[in-house]
């Protein structure tokens, strides 16, 4: 059998292909922004049905060929979600519904259903059971860290923390994402440990370390079992989108699903 970093190697595409301790049931990928049609500041592999839906946003034939693209890597067709920058969890026991729940998190136990989570900056954190009978994927973006929507994710498991494993994708980097002090406070008010993530950089401004503070929540939930990669997605142009360097752009997807035992 053709190893998914096979077929995309295949295909050309550079996306991302975790490693991490889990049973070969467990299958993802994170995508960049190349191998897609999209022009301009969406170039190329944009996947955000909601920026072609703005007057002057992506076209909606561009995004429907790059989620074909995608899809034919798949088992079946992604569970989009509405994301919110929220804490909500949405138990997946389906493909995607006709209607994408509104929630910032996914969790299943049912095979060939592909959880998604979509970013350009914030953190994609993949969850898994190391021999692989459930798995759950988050969008962390600040609001939703400090809310507890990597908690939510683990709880939402429901097995034991000693026996998740995580994976932390790309995400606006240490050295790119500067944040005011409410940002900081929103962290350290409930954990005064979380100040370690942030360096001072002038008056009221601080750079925030989001792999760091995802690693504490993942901590404080008893999982510390935690791999990924650090790419910073402000400063590598030619291979993500960022919406902190760009403002408005497209979005990249990790995709997470559980495969029949071989």
């Amino acid at each position: 059998m053709t190893s998914l970093r096979d077929a995309l190697a295949l295909a050309g595409r550079d996306w991302i292909v975790p490693q991490w301790p889990v049973g070969n049931r467990v299958a993802a990928f994170v995508t960049t922004r190349n191998g897609g049609v999209s022009a301009g500041r969406y170039a190329s592999l944009n996947l955000s049905a909601a920026s072609a839906a703005r007057a002057e946003g992506d076209r909606k034939e561009s995004v429907a060929e790059n989620r074909a693209r995608v899809r034919a890597l798949l088992p079946a067709e992604p569970v989009w979600l509405h994301q919110v920058h929220g804490t909500s969890v949405h138990l997946a026991d389906e493909a995607q519904l006709v209607v994408p729940p509104m929630a910032d998190a996914a969790a299943t136990r049912k095979v060939n259903v592909v959880l998604t989570v979509q970013s350009a900056d914030c953190l994609p954190v993949l969850l898994a059971d190391r021999d692989g009978t459930a798995i759950a994927i988050a969008h962390a973006g600040w609001r939703g860290l400090a809310a507890g929507v990597v908690e939510n994710a683990v709880r939402a498991l429901a097995i034991a923390p000693e026996r998740v494993v995580a994976w932390l994708g790309p995400a606006i980097g240490p050295d790119a994402f500067e944040v005011g002090a409410d940002v900081r406070d929103a962290f350290v008010a409930s954990d005064a440990g979380a100040a370690a993530a942030f360096r001072p950089k002038a008056a009221g401004k601080w750079w925030a370390d989001l792999h760091a503070l995802a690693r504490q929540h993942l901590a404080r939930t008893g999982v510390h079992d935690v791999h990924g990669d650090a790419a910073c997605t402000y400063a590598e142009p030619a291979r993500f989108f960022s919406y902190r360097r760009d403002g408005e752009t497209g979005r990249m997807a990790a995709l997470l699903w559980l495969r029949h035992s071989t």
